[in-house]
């Protein structure tokens, strides 16, 4: 018959790169998802579909059945396999079942072992067509076994319990364990979707912002061994129930994908929440982490890197009702911020430029006589201080202008200088 197959060949450039690359492969290997696809794509060639058939026919279908034509009684790895496969509470399609099987069969080296078996099923093999497919032709099935044996010489790591994206897609999302201690809210806002249970909000200082692993957009996928794929409304809640008084074991899928952007699968459900919750968004980092990064040791303290934006007079009255006027009148001089370091000491406030060290200021907190922000600039605050503390009766105050990298900082240093002088006030 018959010429070259080319998907023989592109089979065969995959399993070179696989094997070129580190062992055991695993889930982060680049060439994994093309070898799949084009495994793939050469089991399903060629079947062939029943004419009055409601199901579509895939691979799955005869891979399931391979335990019934087996000549040896008893249980054995393939039929052990096609059981977990058929078991597996993650996947709910054929395509599913089927891909978890191949995934089980690589980490096993069983690939060829069921192939092996195909070819001694005559009854099976009546589900190719023997002109277009692989698998029911002869000429074909020699070379592509060949490789099969190569593949199932080869070492494969791959996440089992990743599969809850398998009836949609070979690319699979980045997983994480989230073990936490029993308390009685983790402060964890959950949206139900298609079967999938979304974190769609973090609720500030719950258990789970302190323990800093969930994100917002995260997909829960377990609950301490009790998978959550397909799961109903108050699913979640049922099984923490159960749980209650218990540690707990969340396994996470991540939004963010392996490159920092989207995980692609989950694109249609991000925009479905999006229509549904307007508030929703996206979580990048958690909240401590971003804050924590906006700072620096020095000395072995830990200082707030902030911008410094400038100073105005306001007058004889050091009140924080002058802050509404001094902030926006710094703002209108327009001048460059300057880059320093803010160190909130126990008796003072010590600023210094970042570039070059030099010291900008340096207030004990008698001198400071109010410290606060507008409401309309989250991230911009102020303190006044006395021009000549020495001649309270003659003396002038200043507005100094800082800004922040968060909301949450802005607020945290406001509170440690209004900690540091007690609230306490001048009228002059």
């Amino acid at each position: 018959m018959t010429g070259k197959e080319p998907l023989l060949g592109t089979l065969k450039a995959c399993i070179l790169a696989i094997k070129e690359g580190s062992s055991p492969c695993t889930d982060a290997s680049l060439h994994l998802a093309p070898f799949c696809e084009i495994l793939e794509t050469i089991l399903r060639k060629g079947i062939k579909q029943l004419v009055l058939g409601f199901k579509r026919r895939d691979y799955w279908h005869w891979l399931e059945q391979l335990p019934q034509q087996d000549t040896c009684s008893g249980v054995t790895p393939l039929s052990i396999m096609v059981e977990k496969a058929s078991s597996c509470e993650k996947v709910l399609t054929a395509q599913g079942r089927g891909r978890y099987f191949l995934r089980l069969a690589l980490n096993q080296k069983s690939l060829a072992t069921a192939i092996q078996q195909l070819a001694r099923s005559p009854k099976l093999l009546e589900c190719y067509d023997p002109l277009v497919s692989v698998l029911g032709n002869e000429d074909f099935m020699e070379p592509f076994l060949s490789l099969m044996l190569v593949v199932s010489e080869m070492n494969f790591s791959l996440d089992l319990q990743n599969s809850s994206f398998l009836d949609e897609s070979w690319l699979l999302p980045v997983c994480v364990t989230y073990e936490t201690v029993p308390c009685r809210e983790l402060g964890m806002v959950l949206r139900y979707l298609d079967g999938r249970i979304f974190v769609i909000e973090v609720l500030p200082e719950s258990q789970a912002e302190v323990d800093e692993v969930v994100l917002v957009g995260d997909v829960i996928d377990e609950i301490s061994g009790f998978s959550l794929r397909n799961a109903h409304n108050g699913q979640a809640g049922t099984v923490l129930q159960k749980l209650k008084g218990k540690p707990l074991s969340f396994r996470i899928i991540r939004w963010k994908w392996h490159d920092g952007g989207m995980y692609r699968p989950l694109l249609p459900y991000l925009k479905v929440l999006r229509e549904k919750v307007p508030s929703f968004q996206l979580q990048q980092e958690h909240r401590h982490k971003e804050e924590k990064e906006e700072r620096c040791l020095q000395g072995g303290r830990l200082l707030y890197n902030l911008r410094y934006l400038g100073q105005a007079n306001v007058g004889k009255y050091g009140g924080k009702e002058v802050l509404d006027e001094g902030i926006p009148t710094v703002l209108e001089q327009h001048l460059c911020p300057r880059e320093v370091l803010f160190d909130v000491k126990e008796t003072e406030v010590f600023i210094q430029e970042k570039t070059s060290s030099k010291v900008l200021f340096q207030y004990p907190y008698p001198e400071i006589s109010c410290v606060g922000r507008r409401l309309d600039s989250n991230n911009l605050f102020a303190f006044c201080v006395a021009v000549s503390p020495g001649t309270p009766e003659h003396s002038t105050f200043d507005c100094l202008v800082f800004e922040s990298n968060s909301e949450n900082e802005c607020e945290e240093i406001i509170k440690r200088i209004a900690a540091g002088f007690k609230h306490t006030e001048w009228f002059v």
